[in-house]
C-alpha cells in the first residue's frame, strides 16, 4: 500500500501542476497561439469546473471500483491525451479541449488517496494525512512556476507538454500496478449523494468550501502572472521565481494548518480563523495594488498560505459521511471546493474583460476585491457550522 501512495503522490503532484502552469505560459502563449488573458481564464476555469463536474461519478466509482481502476484509468486517458492534445495546440480552442481532457484526469487523484485514508486509518489522523498528501503533491505547484520557465526556454512550451503527456501515462501504469482498493464494507444499507445533501451540517460548511481555496487557486493558476506583467512589467522567468515563492507557501500553509486541529482540539475555528486571515491579506493586496513588487508578493504568499485550509475543510466535512459514502461525501465536498475556483475564475476572466482600458492596476483590483467579498461572505455562512472532532 505504502508504493501505492507514493504512486497517487505523484499523480498529484501532476494534478497540482496542471491546474497553476498556465500563469508561466501566459506571455509565451499570447505570442504564439494568440491566447489572451482572458482566454487563459476560460481555459483555467474549464479546467476547475470539468475537474468539480467529474467528482459525483469518481466518488461513486470509488465507493463501487475502488480507487485504482478509477484513478488509473482517467489519470492515462485524460491526463495523457489532454496533454498531448495541448502540445499539438494551434488555437485557442485547443487550449480549452485539452485543459477538459487534462481536468478528467486529475480529478480522481486526490481523493483516491483521501478514500484510502479514510478506509484504512483512524479518523483523528485524517487532516494530519491529508494535509502530508496535499503538501508533498503541491510539489506541482513549485514545479509549475520557475522550474517550467526554465524548460520552456530550453525545449519550449510544446516539447514540455509532451514530456507531460508520456509522465502522466507513466504515472497512470504506475497506480494500475501498485495500487490495492481497501477492502469492501460489508453493510445492507444504501444511500446516494442526496442522502449527503439531507444533512444539515454540511450545508453550512459547503458555501465555504466553494470560496475558501478560490482566491488562492485562481492567483496562482493564473492571474499571478498577467497582474505581475502589466503592473509590474514582469518578464516570465520573473513570473516563475514570483509564482515560487507562493507555491512554496502554499505548502507551508498546508504542513501548518494540518495538525492544528488536534492541536487546538477543534476543526471549525482552525478554518474560521485561517479564512478571516486570507480575506483580510486580499483586501490588504487590493488596497495596495500597485505599491511595490515586494509587497505585491508578500502579499500574494501571504494569500497562499493562510488559503490552504482544504484539508481541514475535508476533514471538517468527513466526519459527518457514513463509512459506506465516504467517497461521495469527500468528493461531494471537492466538487465544491474545485468548482468555486471554476465558477470564479470564469467570473474573473469577464471582470478583467470588462475593466480592461481603465488602468493597468484597475482589473486585478476588481478581480481580487471579488474574491475578498466572497470569501467573507462564505465565512458568515460557515459561522452556523457545528464543530467535528473523531
Amino acid at each position: 500500500m505504502q508504493v501505492g501512495l507514493i504512486v497517487l503522490c505523484l499523480a498529484y503532484v501532476l494534478s497540482q501542476f496542471f491546474r497553476a502552469f498556465l500563469a508561466v505560459l501566459a506571455s509565451i502563449l499570447n505570442q504564439d497561439i494568440g491566447a489572451t488573458p482572458d482566454d487563459l481564464a476560460t481555459a483555467s476555469g474549464l479546467w476547475f469546473l470539468t475537474f468539480a463536474a467529474m467528482q459525483l461519478p469518481v466518488g461513486l466509482a470509488l465507493d463501487k471500483i475502488g480507487p485504482r481502476r478509477t484513478a488509473a484509468t482517467l489519470l492515462l486517458s485524460g491526463g495523457g491525451g489532454g496533454a498531448l492534445l495541448f502540445a499539438l495546440a494551434a488555437a485557442p480552442l485547443h487550449v480549452n479541449l485539452a485543459m477538459v481532457l487534462i481536468g478528467i484526469g486529475c480529478s480522481p487523484v486526490l481523493m483516491a488517496s483521501y478514500f484510502i485514508f479514510a478506509r484504512n486509518y483512524p479518523p483523528a489522523r485524517f487532516a494530519t494525512l491529508a494535509a502530508l498528501m496535499l503538501g508533498v503533491g503541491s510539489i506541482g505547484n513549485l514545479v509549475a512556476s520557475y522550474p517550467t520557465a526554465l524548460a520552456v526556454d530550453l525545449i519550449g512550451w510544446r516539447g514540455t507538454l509532451g514530456g507531460l503527456a508520456v509522465l502522466s501515462s507513466l504515472v497512470a501504469c504506475g497506480i494500475w500496478f501498485t495500487v490495492k482498493d481497501p477492502e469492501p464494507v460489508q453493510t445492507t444499507e444504501k444511500g446516494s449523494v442526496l442522502d449527503l445533501l439531507k444533512l444539515p451540517a454540511i450545508w453550512a460548511i459547503l458555501p465555504l468550501m466553494f470560496v475558501a481555496y478560490a482566491p488562492a487557486g485562481a492567483l496562482r493558476g493564473l492571474w499571478a502572472g498577467p497582474y505581475l506583467t502589466d503592473v509590474f512589467g514582469l518578464s516570465t522567468n520573473q513570473i516563475g521565481q514570483a509564482t515560487l515563492v507562493m507555491g512554496a507557501a502554499m505548502i507551508a500553509g498546508t504542513f501548518v494548518y494540518g495538525p492544528l486541529d488536534r492541536i487546538l482540539g477543534t476543526r471549525k475555528w482552525v478554518i474560521f480563523g485561517g479564512n478571516l486571515l486570507g480575506a483580510l491579506a486580499m483586501i490588504s493586496l487590493v488596497i495596495w495594488i500597485d505599491n511595490s513588487i515586494w509587497t505585491s508578493v508578500t502579499l500574494i504568499a501571504l494569500v497562499g498560505f493562510l488559503g490552504a485550509t482544504f484539508p481541514v475543510i475535508m476533514a471538517h466535512g468527513r466526519a459527518f459521511a457514513p463509512l459506506h459514502l465516504v467517497g461521495r461525501g469527500m468528493t461531494l465536498l471537492n466538487l465544491f471546493g474545485i468548482g468555486g475556483v471554476g465558477v470564479m475564475q470564469l467570473i474573473s476572466g469577464r471582470i478583467h474583460e470588462a475593466a480592461i482600458g481603465t488602468g493597468p492596476s484597475a482589473p486585478y483590483t476588481a478581480i481580487f476585491g471579488f474574491f475578498a467579498a466572497a470569501l467573507l461572505v462564505g465565512l458568515v455562512i460557515y459561522l452556523f457550522s457545528r464543530d467535528s472532532i473523531d
